[in-house]
């Protein structure tokens, strides 16, 4: 087979897009990208090949590399993650490279019209939208939209279109070039950080619509019953594989599970009402086990405006709520329905000291509502919470006050935190993506920008808890409190937060302690390999062997396409199999759908490869080849505990920082990294087929013991 042509799960071709010229091509896939699979691994191999890396955010030698896996648009379980990889502008203490993920429909319609990837280049001296139907790709003016939030936007573009397309769009905080903004695709799914970098190439959207076929090496019956025995494996979001309260039908439960769907709750909105059904254990009864409106908002108010689940293209979890809120709509003059899910469904009253803890009450869903719509139109970033907790820490602290011109922080309505006001959300947020005042401008610059133009030391974010602030800009994100030296050493690893659920997807996923230990003994070799949360012991070989297989699946998922809240799929809900997954799962789909041959250990290998390219990459453009002293920070609350108890004591996530620089020996030794630096080896870079990556290192005093 000619190697410029379509294979089994691949297009093989992509689109470049100059927006300087306004000229439009294409490129095959292969064999260019014959070893990046995808995702993450074509948009660091790109970077690496194309893009200098002194460039910095808003430079017009800048790209944007959109691309999906070979899952994406194949009907393949949850697989509908688009990654898409630029020079961050929110990393800190300078840009570099890193990628967002974002759902919804834009991967399948990608691989619908034809095309791996998309390579977005140069600067548009006007605004346009990038606009892809089938085999037709075309700029086109975007001046009607510009100025516009990301909802009018999305249908403003779809009437202009086509009512089928997946629209990808930025709204005003984007367009202000904001470094807290986003991408905002299939109105509610989105990709932070990047908003800006979209709006400093005037590149207000992208709108995809294809129809043709993703042609399946299998024939329909080998791959319906893969498809069918992936879905045997599911639990609820997160993998979590027992209830969150005990029943009759299950042996387990772990009330911080969010498989809390149970038999006789009611989403009340729906009409008529819904009734879950009684046996939840049923791959038929999937979407019924999760319910984000409960979770986030209490059961109470959750199920009372909770009309039904949504979520992404051959998903069947469906992990969005829909929810329909008159009172908060009447009150703030909102649209009564929003949609979504996670953080953005509690995030809206953080802000507010009196109801932050307080999920139950009206005035903190209301809050929650206003937050929600507000930001996804604007295009705001909340950064998983990090920016309502800068916020709300400078408030409480009378920081804001001291800081801010005397005009303007009495031109800000303050009164509306203390009255629990939602409206202070829309004052709030549309400064941010404005750029208004001192507030207004460096909240959207990024923690640790804002507080170096305040001269308020990082220490203070990094020794206060209550910040989450890790590092480099980004926030903890299932780190000790999840994982303990696993979860401490992969958030030190990653340029911004790692965006990676194969810790707490295991660790959390409500199985009891020792079939954690039976699973991590038949997966990792020891049951050593994993602790119970809050019971941690010594560092160890199982730990970090684990964590290297965390970081494989975190990479090859970004890669295939794969949505990392429900895979790996190494536990499941069954009983009968002693509650043991597949570790095989993601390959077994790979090789029907592609037809080749490539065995788990190799495909983790590719997604330790895309890593390690990570790594090379932004050592380059740290000019820094000592990445364990200048880049692999930890905040110091993770040696501190409220009631003094020492570190390995149950009951606390305290940890001990030998224990942590042990963590980081045993794993830099055992992945052939230099331990000192934590430097990838001439030895790693050629066990991974990336030898061409050791002339450029060397030559740039990057390499080990050079």
């Amino acid at each position: 087979m000619d190697n410029t042509q379509k294979r089994y799960g691949y297009t093989g071709q992509g689109l470049r897009v100059n927006l300087t010229t306004g000229q439009i091509t294409k490129e095959p896939t292969f064999p260019r990208f014959k070893d990046e699979i995808g995702g993450t691994a074509l948009g660091y191999r790109v970077f690496w090949d194309e893009v200098p890396p002194s460039t910095q955010p808003q430079d017009e030698a800048n790209k944007i590399v959109i691309a999906p896996g070979p899952f994406s648009g194949s009907g393949a379980l949850c697989s509908s993650r688009t990654s898409i990889t630029t020079i961050y502008p929110t990393i800190y203490p300078m840009p570099m490279i890193a990628s967002a993920h974002v759902g919804g429909d834009l991967a399948a319609k990608m691989k619908l019209a034809g095309y791996d990837f998309i390579i977005i280049e140069g600067k548009s001296a006007k605004p346009v939208y990038l606009y892809i139907n089938n085999d037709s790709a075309e700029l086109r003016d975007a001046s009607c939209v510009w100025g516009q939030g990301t909802r009018r936007t999305q249908t403003t573009l779809a009437n202009q279109t086509s009512p089928q397309a997946s629209v990808a769009c930025i709204g005003q905080a984007g367009e202000n070039l904001v470094p807290m903004s986003v991408l905002i695709s299939a109105r509610q799914h989105s990709a932070g950080g990047i908003g800006s970098i979209f709006g400093g190439k005037k590149l207000k959207a992208v709108v995809v619509y294809g129809d043709n076929p993703i042609h399946i090496h299998a024939d329909p019956k080998e791959w319906q019953k893969i498809t069918e025995r992936n879905i045997e494996l599911f639990g609820s979001l997160n993998q979590h594989v027992v209830p969150s309260a005990p029943h009759p039908m299950f042996e387990f439960f772990s009330p911080g599970s969010r498989w809390n769907g149970m038999p006789g709750n009611v989403w009340q909105k729906a009409n008529p009402p819904i009734t879950l059904p009684f046996d939840m254990r049923s791959p038929n009864r999937i979407s019924y086990r999760w319910c984000a409106s409960q979770f986030f908002l209490g059961k109470p108010q959750g199920l009372k405006i909770k009309v039904r689940n949504n979520g992404c293209y051959a998903c069947p979890l469906r992990c969005y709520a829909i929810v329909e809120d008159d009172e908060a709509a009447a009150r703030y003059h909102i649209n009564k329905m929003t949609e979504q899910t996670c953080m953005s469904l509690y995030f809206g009253r953080v802000i507010f000291p009196k109801i932050a803890a307080k999920r139950d009450l009206p005035a903190a869903r209301q809050a929650s509502m206003v937050g929600i719509q507000t930001m996804d139109d604007l295009g705001v970033w909340c950064n998983y919470g990090q920016l309502h907790r800068d916020f709300k820490k400078l408030y409480v602290d009378g920081t804001w006050k001291k800081i801010l011109p005397e005009d303007e922080y009495k031109a800000i309505p303050w009164q509306k935190i203390e009255d629990c006001d939602a409206s202070f959300l829309i004052d709030l947020f549309t400064r941010i993506a404005y750029r208004q005042g001192e507030l207004g401008y460096w909240l959207g610059e990024s923690t640790p920008y804002m507080l170096k133009h305040f001269g308020i030391s990082e220490d203070v974010w990094r020794n206060d808890k209550s910040t989450n602030y890790w590092g480099l800009g980004h926030p903890k994100h299932h780190a000790n409190e999840d994982d303990g030296q696993v979860g401490t050493v992969l958030n030190c690893l990653y340029n911004r937060d790692p965006m990676c659920h194969g810790t707490v997807n295991f660790t959390r996923s409500g199985l009891p302690i020792g079939v954690q230990k039976q699973i991590a003994e038949r997966f990792w070799g020891s049951g050593d390999a994993v602790d119970a949360v809050g019971d941690y012991t010594p560092t160890n070989e199982a730990k970090m062997r684990r964590l290297r297989w965390i970081i494989c699946r975190k990479e090859l998922h970004d890669m295939l396409g794969l949505c990392s809240w429900m895979a790996p799929w190494v536990v499941s809900p069954n009983k009968s199999e002693n509650y043991i997954g597949d570790d095989d799962m993601e390959g077994k789909v790979f090789r029907a759908l592609t037809g080749m041959n490539h065995t788990a250990q190799e495909l983790d290998n590719a997604g330790f490869r895309a890593f390690t390219l990570h790594r090379a990459y932004t050592m380059r453009e740290m000019k820094e080849m000592n990445q364990r002293k200048k880049h692999d920070f930890y905040p110091e609350w993770i040696f501190t505990d409220p009631k003094d108890r020492p570190a390995f004591t149950k009951g606390t996530i305290r940890m001990d920082r030998d224990d942590i620089e042990k963590s980081f020996d045993i794993f830099f030794k055992q992945i052939d990294w230099d331990v000192p630096t934590g430097a990838p080896t001439a030895k790693a870079y050629k066990d991974l087929n990336l030898e061409f990556v050791i002339p450029v290192m060397e030559k740039e005093g990057l390499m080990p013991g050079k």
